[in-house]
């Protein structure tokens, strides 16, 4: 059975959702794209020149109304990705697991090299990658990523290839376990150093379920060297906001996977289930879903 915390995020049907959200998008993104033009934009070209593959990642959990208050404060220190004229950017993640999600598995238990795999895309650019963000023994996040024409669905000898040169000859098979999706805003410090993303309106969807982490900000600050100043960090530290461990596909795999052991994750789950307390959900803007194709099967 599903944990009991997994009532926070208000699972429901993928079209209850839809139709539960869809009332105050229109308020609710009119309000970010306010504050987010207080800040000077920045290209994507501009932004990839701080690519930040392998980095050092610092993750901070908050609510809206607090993004809403440090924002402004943001503005000497950073820019904000602007593409087609909008700041606000749609994300799209298919992830893949074993059966018996090992990897998930990996994570939970804290191993020291562990890793992600998922298809992304980047709706608004019209990007598309495959890629496998691992975790080093150093605390290191290092990304490897292939692009591809489409969210990818089925394995293919590129895709085959690519993950077969980066988890090893001997890669698990593996198949699509939880798509979710979500609105982030992406910063860059003016002097290059780090970039930062703030993510919202996270939803999960698995095998016809959907969650929604209502009022949630997950942000994660990005850097080549973890003691660098950082203003946000700083924001943080004056807003009493600590770091935090948090993952949004071990959250999504505690919400809506059965029979599976939460020790770790339950955790993340007590953090969000404390910032949403007393919080409506129906602010949240309506995204698009990615419905996993049934009985579909990714394996070498």
């Amino acid at each position: 059975m599903l944990p009991p915390s997994a009532q926070l995020a208000q699972t429901m049907s993928p079209m209850a959702s839809h139709l539960a959200v869809r009332s105050s998008a229109a308020h609710e993104s009119s309000s970010l794209d306010r504050l987010l033009n207080e800040l000077t934009p920045i290209t994507l070209a501009q932004l990839d020149a701080v690519s930040l593959l392998n980095r050092v990642d610092t993750k901070f959990l908050l609510t809206v109304p607090q993004l809403a208050a440090i924002l402004p404060r943001l503005a000497d220190e950073y820019l904000v990705l602007e593409v087609g004229g909008r700041r606000l950017h749609q994300y799209r993640t298919l992830y893949f697991d074993t059966p018996n999600l090992d990897l998930y598995q990996l994570h939970r238990s804290s191993q020291a090299i562990r890793h992600k795999v998922r298809s992304r895309a980047y709706v608004d650019s019209d990007l598309y990658f495959f890629e496998i963000k691992a975790k080093t023994e150093s605390h290191r996040t290092v990304k490897h990523r292939l692009a591809t024409s489409e969210l990818m669905t089925e394995w293919t000898p590129d895709v085959d290839a690519f993950v077969k040169s980066h988890l090893g000859p001997k890669a698990p098979a593996l198949q699509p376990t939880l798509s979710n999706d979500f609105l982030r805003v992406t910063l860059m410090d003016k002097r290059s150093t780090e970039r930062l993303t703030l993510d919202l309106n996270v939803q999960f969807d698995c095998d016809g379920r959907t969650a929604v982490l209502p009022g949630i900000v997950i942000a994660e600050l990005k850097q080549g060297d973890a003691n660098g100043r950082s203003a946000f960090a700083e924001q943080m530290r004056r807003t009493g906001v600590q770091p935090t461990s948090v993952s949004k596909y071990c959250v999504g795999v505690r919400l809506l996977v059965a029979d599976v052991e939460h020790e770790t994750s339950a955790a993340m789950l007590a953090a969000i289930e404390h910032l949403t307390h007393g919080t409506s959900m129906d602010w949240l803007p309506s995204l698009g879903r990615l419905a996993i194709p049934a009985g579909a099967s990714l394996r070498a």
